[in-house]
């Protein structure tokens, strides 16, 4: 029956790269605009007000929006990569677009799509490698946000008093300064390069590392790891489960897998509204 079927929903994933807005109803994406994230707060958001005002209709409940963070009631605080430092994003698009609107950090959206559509573990993390390194924790079936910003696991410090997203980021730096250009890490470790292998050790320890960190802390049934490194597959998850192998202090293996959602954070921003 008609009325049986789930509300529409705008869900808003916005990231430092690209910005995509997609009208969603259920688990089905109808349509989507994407486009490269302005570097301007002018631009950003009229990009992103045309993009919704474009999807939006009277059957459409409400706006979920996933942000990197940090983020409180609504004020996107100071996220990196994005020209919103202490913008109030929920109450603009509540006064533009007069629906409800609901924004959560965007790798606590990819854990919520998870526990709903993925995994559909009751206790698991996930860990997203972008331009930083996010984390979104699932307890008892719920997002855990402890006081309010829970889930910074690129905070954590490891090798050298270094925090984990620092190494990522200086990882990505090394591989430019060493082959004059960005190189996936897919593309990288098939190279036989002895730059790239040491670059990739190195990597793959302090991945582990900060993985094995977060396990002995929380003891999840999986951990979810999601970003652009999932195109290197199996070979690079392996390399994650065993170095994280070595650092892990509990008598159980935790199980490691790659996210297998498409869209999982523009997925999980529809949940925000739709639940």
């Amino acid at each position: 029956m008609a009325g049986n079927k789930p509300k529409k929903v705008i869900a808003v994933d916005l990231g430092g790269t690209n910005l995509r807005v997609s009208l969603v109803q259920g688990k089905k994406i109808i349509r989507y605009i994407k486009n490269s994230t302005p570097k301007t707060k002018e631009e950003l958001l009229k990009v992103m007000d045309d993009s919704i005002s474009i999807l939006i209709s009277k059957d459409v409940k409400g706006i979920g929006v996933g942000s990197p963070g940090p983020l409180e009631n609504g004020i996107i605080k100071n996220p990196p990569n994005l020209p919103l430092k202490n913008f109030n994003l929920k109450k603009h698009l509540e006064d533009k677009f007069k629906r409800k609107v609901v924004i959560e950090n965007d790798v606590h959206c990819v854990a919520l799509s998870e526990a709903k559509l993925g995994c559909k573990k009751k206790n698991f993390l996930v860990v997203a490698f972008g331009t930083g390194i996010g984390g979104g924790i699932i307890i008892d079936g719920k997002l855990y946000l402890g006081e309010n910003f829970a889930g910074e696991v690129g905070h954590i410090k490891l090798k050298k008093g270094k925090f984990f997203e620092t190494l990522w980021q200086e990882t990505r730096k090394k591989i430019k300064n060493a082959f004059g250009k960005d190189i996936l890490i897919i593309d990288l470790m098939k190279m036989k390069d002895k730059k790239a292998k040491e670059i990739l050790e190195e990597m793959y320890d302090y991945i582990g590392m900060g993985l094995a960190s977060l396990i002995n802390i929380f003891d999840p049934e999986i951990v979810v790891l999601n970003g652009g490194i999932k195109e290197a597959g199996d070979p690079l998850l392996s390399k994650i489960r065993e170095y994280t192998k070595k650092y892990v202090v509990l008598p159980h293996s935790t199980e490691i897998s790659w996210s297998k959602l498409n869209h999982p954070g523009t997925m999980g921003a529809s949940l925000l509204v739709s639940k």
